[in-house]
């Protein structure tokens, strides 16, 4: 049986992306799995085939830049020394380390390891995202070199989207292995009511004052608005309700009431940040899942290409208020179209056998 080291590296243990891999590949595999841990007493334990390695790691918003950075030093080199000291096969990326980008791939290939990178994030462009400028220029072509021999260090290669993986081999060239896994959602649920109703899943950001103003028309139109698994004050000027967390399968059944599910958002204020751009965020796929069709925003490329292809949602642009309520109104017009398409296509959107097996296949194989 063939031994694993994944390395959650910032991830808490049940990430679902991240989890997922542990427990597909625990069941072929013996798996070590590191993860990020907030309990200073929490040790490493076996079970189900797993070998769970927490590092504990908490920042106090109130220290100074130098300890921050410090305490981080400080928690990639205790990932490095799991790196270096596990017995495995296999080592098996969810993230790299920023203060030793290359070494756990190198350390691998020195010690003729297979090496696994599961890219979740479009990297030069995701790291230190706040930057702006010749910050930001300079950051993103250091970031460049870094990520494309980090992808030349690895054997196979793992992206969120199809798009993602284009994009950076048609940049960087690459001819290498590969396999697109998406955020697929966990179950499928069979909605027992509709609601005339939008809902919102997962964390807000800021600047969607657009979205904002197409929610205030649409409950003038006898729509209802909720935030699912939290409150926020970014809609406080939006009439809405909102539950509290809920766990993953209350989430699913409190979202497939709804008529719609809105995915819209900016993670930073940049219209052509490659990482909204291509991403396949696991709020789309559970809603999807659960049987709802989905408002997605038409610079989502990834998104949008889907769900123009199945039908199974709107695609709106924000920056047209009045032309996306109508295109909303209408959808729900024929909402019978709508349903009946998310019918015929969720098995695609989620995580079942036939996926998983696939996913062992490309890892061992």
């Amino acid at each position: 049986m063939k031994k694993v080291l994944i390395v959650g590296y910032y991830h808490p243990k049940n990430d679902k992306r991240v989890f997922r891999t542990v427990e597909t590949l625990s069941k072929v595999c013996d798996v070590s799995y590191q993860y990020i841990s907030n309990n200073e007493n929490e040790g490493i334990y076996v079970e189900n085939n797993i070998k769970f390695i927490p590092i504990f790691f908490k920042i106090n918003a109130q220290e100074n830049v130098l300890k921050k950075a410090l305490k981080r030093i400080k928690f990639d080199l205790k990932v490095l020394e799991v790196i270096e000291s596990e017995d495995y096969d296999i080592l098996y990326m969810h993230h790299f380390l920023p203060i030793f980008p290359l070494k756990p791939f190198k350390f691998a290939k020195s010690k003729k390891k297979m090496v696994v990178y599961d890219i979740h994030e479009y990297h030069p462009e995701n790291f230190l995202n706040s930057l702006g400028g010749l910050a930001k220029i300079l950051k993103e072509k250091i970031m460049w070199k870094i990520f494309e021999m980090q992808l030349k260090l690895a054997d196979k290669l793992i992206f969120v989207s199809k798009e993602m993986q284009e994009d950076v081999y048609k940049k960087l060239g690459l001819k290498k292995p590969y396999l697109v896994v998406p955020n697929y959602a966990n179950i499928l649920v069979e909605p027992k009511e509709k609601r005339k109703e939008i809902s919102f899943v997962g964390k807000v950001t800021r600047n969607i004052e657009k979205e904002k103003e197409i929610l205030k028309k649409l409950i003038e139109k006898g729509f209802t608005f909720k935030i699912i698994g939290m409150d926020s004050d970014v809609f406080k000027d939006v009439p809405h309700e909102y539950t509290s967390f809920l766990p993953y399968e209350d989430m699913m059944i409190e979202l497939s009431k709804s008529a719609f599910s809105l995915i819209s958002y900016n993670t930073v204020r940049n219209e052509s940040y490659k990482n909204d751009l291509f991403a396949l965020p696991n709020k789309y796929y559970d809603s999807i899942c659960a049987g709802t069709p989905v408002i997605v925003k038409n610079s989502f490329v990834s998104m949008a290409k889907e769900v123009e292809k199945y039908g199974i949602g709107v695609v709106i642009d924000p920056n047209d208020v009045e032309e996306s309520v109508e295109r909303i109104l209408n959808a729900y017009e024929h909402y019978d179209e709508l349903m009946e398409n998310v019918r015929k296509y969720k098995r695609n959107f989620v995580w079942d056998d036939m996926k998983k097996q696939e996913f062992i296949n490309f890892v061992l194989h």
